[in-house]
């Protein structure tokens, strides 16, 4: 999955976080790192380059407000076509210092019939910026007016459980969280001239954490303080 673009400098990890970008998620469908040809064909429009740094910022309390109020705006737009909608990423872990972004997962019947909901959801200001058929049908939507990664699949894709697994790990297992904190800070001090390079440098820690989530590893993370 890849990250938006810098000109809206990213996940979110979406989901942030495991190879080829998303917000961070679980299981088998990790990909190469991706190419700056892989990365301009997934996007709607110009993909800007980094100026500076990523920028982490403390845990925000209002973060799951703003995930709510998102999520009241996308379901008066698509009602009964939403088949789940949540917030992931580390901006859905109490206590995770993260990029200021909204991760939503939205999951509708089908991701591949855009005139089912992308019509909806342009009606209220979201704009479709990535676009990617060949994995899992996945669309990119950002946000009105609040800075947000809508992440959009269909049931049944191995990405949702990724999302799931990864967020409710992290809000559970302190150690675990503390890595992932501070890789991603470390991560955030090099030069990168995407953010989606950047998401992709975190995905052996995402790896070696959703092994752990998934009983494969030592259970808990390395302490880092």
């Amino acid at each position: 999955m890849f990250e938006t673009d810098n000109t809206d400098n990213t996940t979110g990890d979406s989901p942030n976080g495991a190879s080829r970008a998303p917000s961070e998620q679980a299981g088998t469908t990790t990909r190469e790192s991706s190419t700056e040809k892989q990365i301009q064909a997934a996007h709607i429009g110009e993909v800007t380059p980094l100026v500076g740094h990523i920028y982490i910022a403390e845990y925000d309390p209002a973060w799951p407000r703003l995930f709510q109020r998102e999520a009241e705006r996308i379901l008066a737009a698509l009602g009964e076509r939403v088949v789940l909608l949540e917030h992931v990423g580390s901006t859905s872990v109490p206590g995770l210092a993260d990029k200021p972004r909204i991760d939503v997962l939205l999951v509708v019947p089908d991701s591949a019939d855009e005139s089912t909901y992308v019509p909806a959801l342009e009606a209220v200001s979201y704009v479709l910026r990535i676009r990617e058929p060949d994995w899992y049908e996945h669309c990119v939507f950002k946000g009105p007016d609040t800075d947000v990664n809508l992440h959009v699949f269909s049931p049944g894709c191995p990405e949702i459980d990724r999302m799931l697994l990864f967020r409710d790990w992290l809000r559970s297992n302190v150690s675990d969280r503390r890595l992932y904190e501070r890789t991603k800070r470390e991560l955030a001090r090099r030069d990168w001239k995407y953010t989606q390079n950047y998401a992709d440098a975190k995905t052996a820690v995402v790896e070696e954490i959703l092994a752990r989530a998934r009983g494969e590893g030592e259970e808990g993370g390395r302490e880092l303080s």
